[in-house]
């Protein structure tokens, strides 16, 4: 027979869902236990018992003296933490190549309209951006540009990875400076060529594994 869920597991799942959805971003200190079990109409014993659950597995952790944190937005998150102490730039690189090359042989595949209007968009403001020598926002328009085909995708564990491993690798994951044009990509994504969308995302890729010294 199956087991129900008890009031604790349903409120590991809805505190969950908060940090899951950036509700609490990382580094967030959580409401007090007074504050969530006003919040979610529960008992303190079941509050203490659902946080200490998701610090268990590492998505909180309690700071004496100070409170209770966001640490990591899912468990995959935490074991990829565990994995990328000493990841230097090419490994975080070398890592963003296969997961972004898969990535955009889907969403060459199974782009949507609107999505493909949406790459489009994203590509001429990033040109304006260019032009204008904001690299600040040239590189938060390619950050979209990437989070965009990895949705469009469609591929829930994908994404749950590249999420993941970006988080971990921070500031190494893209390097420094704008990135190489991203043009080719969004129109091989447009138009719905695979083989396109691989080249000229190895492409763009390979550059930036390229400039790297022999020993990052």
């Amino acid at each position: 027979m199956e087991r129900r869920p008890s009031l604790i597991d349903a409120t590991v799942e809805r505190l969950r869902a908060r940090i899951t959805s950036g509700e609490w971003p990382v580094g967030t200190r959580i409401p007090t236990e007074p504050e969530l079990c006003a919040d979610l109409a529960v008992g303190r014993n079941t509050v203490r018992e659902a946080v200490q659950s998701l610090a268990h597995v590492g998505l909180l952790e309690r700071r004496q003296g100070s409170g209770t944190y966001v640490r990591a937005i899912d468990e995959l998150t935490v074991v990829v933490h565990g994995r990328a102490h000493d990841a230097t730039r090419r490994d975080a690189l070398e890592v963003r190549r296969a997961l972004e090359v898969e990535s955009a042989r889907l969403a060459a595949r199974r782009r949507t309209e609107s999505e493909a209007g949406a790459l489009r968009t994203l590509a001429a403001r990033r040109e304006t951006h260019l032009r204008d020598g904001d690299l600040e926002a040239v590189a938060s328009v390619d950050r979209a540009i990437h989070e965009a085909v990895i949705t469009a995708a469609r591929n829930p564990l994908l994404a749950a990875l590249y999420a993941s491993v970006q988080e971990v690798a921070g500031a190494t994951w893209a390097g420094s400076g704008p990135e190489p044009s991203h043009t080719d990509l969004v129109e091989a994504v447009v138009i719905g060529d695979e083989e396109a969308a691989v080249r000229a995302t190895a492409s763009y890729l390979a550059e930036r594994i390229g400039s790297l010294p022999e020993n990052p």
